[in-house]
Order: structure tokens, then C-alpha cells, then sequence
């Protein structure tokens, strides 16, 4: 008997979960570059602030400057594998001809974006998780507030991801995708508060750091491991929730038209 079609609902559940099996396995198969390589290069962060400056500082709210330092490392890791995840995986595809294996299975725009977002939201998860075991041993990091360790962690890996979706649409070779790293998210991320606290920070240049989307999630994950917020939490929460929403909106909309993946 010849093979039945598969049957395709309104939603097409098994190609989705098959794409986003595929973006999970595009770093597990290199865990060495992927996941443990961000991992020391964070602990070499922490290494260099704890033995430079030991206790002449102190972080915000009278916590250490490693307790201070070790989430916003976190946050710093978890951002970078899920962009680079997602944008790799598209600028690849581009440049090897592989897009076509995404756009033409029977996988509408949302479908195509959850799933590829969802892969590099797990390999910023796995990452932040590594990095917080390897931390352990060095800083006490036990959560307060579990309820702002679990959104903004999700929020560090969903939004980043969007982004990199975004990039890697726009981008049509690696020097594209290399100049929006060195231009765009390595500011994000170095002047979000990661290494200090923005209170110490003149008032001009505090508006500037408040306009960071990335301080919010910073801030928020903090908080639940310190107990101390820079910013209003209500405000991190909506400006997290609401970007992170306007931007898939915008990314499925570039996937439903094509948006420099189809000739």
C-alpha cells in the first residue's frame, strides 16, 4: 500500500516541532562552541571584576559585586547564544541555499517563527542554566523572587531571538550579521547595567540606559536574585512583554511576505 498523506490541520504541529528540532540540534552538536565557550568567557568576567576589585565595591542594595555581577552575566549569556542562534541559523540557509527546506513545507509564517525562535530560546536557556551552575561554587545565587527569575530568564532568551530573526532576515552574508553584533548588540549589552548600577550614573546618561530594553531585563532578573531594582518592576515587566510582542508580530509579518528569503 502506497504511504498515506499526512493530514494537516490548522495547525501544522509535527512540521513546526520538526523545525524546531532542527534548531536545537544545530548547537548540540557542537556544545563546545555553543554552550560551553560562552560559559567561561562569562566566569573569566567574573574572575577579572572579583580579583581586580574585590570588596572595594559593593553592588546596589549592599549585595557583594559578584552576587551584583553574576546575573546580569547571566542575562549577558543567555542574549548572546539566542541571537546568534536564531540569526546564524537564517544566514546560513541563505548562503548555502537551505532556506527553501523552511519555506516550502506546509508551515505558515507563524508557524516558521515560533519554531525558530523557540530553538534559540533553548539554547539561551541551556546556556544561562550551565552558566548559573558553574557560578555556584564561586557566589551564593539563590533566587528571592523566583517568579522575575523565570520571566525575565524567558525574556532574555525570546526577545534576543526575535532579534536575531530580524537580523538574520535583513542580513545577506556574515559581514552584515558581524556589523549589527559589533554595532548594535554589543552596546545593548555593555550599557545596560550589567557592571554597575545605573544610580551612579549622571542623569543624562541614566535617561539613555532607561531607553535600553536590555536594562529591564537585567534589572528585573536581578531583582529576583538581590532583592533590589533600579527601575519600577511594573514598567520592566509591560516594556518586556510588549517589545517581545511587537517584534514576533513584526518578524511573522517579514516571513509572510518574504522578506529577502524568497528570490
Amino acid at each position: 500500500m502506497p504511504p498515506r498523506p499526512r493530514i494537516v490541520g490548522r495547525v501544522n504541529w509535527y512540521g513546526a516541532y520538526t523545525l524546531y528540532k532542527r534548531e536545537v540540534w544545530r548547537f548540540l552538536k557542537t556544545p563546545t562552541r555553543s554552550i560551553f565557550a560562552p560559559t567561561v568567557s562569562s566566569l573569566l568576567f567574573l574572575a577579572v571584576f572579583s580579583l581586580a576589585l574585590g570588596n572595594t565595591l559593593r553592588g546596589m542594595g549592599g549585595v557583594s559585586l559578584v552576587q551584583f555581577l553574576a546575573p546580569g552575566l547571566i542575562v549577558m549569556a543567555i542574549f548572546h547564544a539566542a541571537f546568534e542562534n536564531t540569526a546564524g541559523s537564517l544566514v546560513q540557509g541563505k548562503l548555502i541555499g537551505n532556506i527553501a527546506d523552511i519555506l516550502m513545507p506546509p508551515l505558515s509564517a507563524a508557524e516558521i517563527t515560533t519554531a525558530i525562535v523557540l530553538g534559540g530560546a533553548t539554547r539561551g536557556v541551556i546556556t544561562g542554566a550551565v552558566l548559573w551552575t558553574a557560578m555556584l561554587p564561586f557566589v551564593v545565587l539563590a533566587p528571592i523572587h523566583g517568579g522575575y527569575v523565570l520571566f525575565h530568564a524567558l525574556g532574555a532568551a525570546l526577545l534576543p531571538a526575535l532579534l536575531g530573526m530580524l537580523a538574520g532576515l535583513w542580513a545577506s552574508k556574515w559581514d552584515h550579521l558581524a556589523a549589527v553584533t559589533n554595532f548594535t548588540v554589543m552596546p545593548l549589552m555593555f550599557l545596560s547595567g550589567t557592571f554597575y548600577s545605573i544610580e551612579r550614573l549622571p542623569e543624562s546618561w541614566r535617561a539613555l540606559a532607561r531607553a535600553n530594553p536590555l536594562f529591564y531585563v537585567i534589572d528585573g532578573f536581578r531583582y529576583g536574585f538581590t532583592g533590589h531594582a533600579d527601575s519600577g518592576l511594573a514598567v520592566g515587566l509591560a516594556v518586556v512583554a510588549l517589545l517581545a510582542l511587537a517584534v514576533w508580530a513584526l518578524v511573522q509579518r517579514l516571513i509572510a511576505v518574504g522578506y529577502r528569503i524568497k528570490s
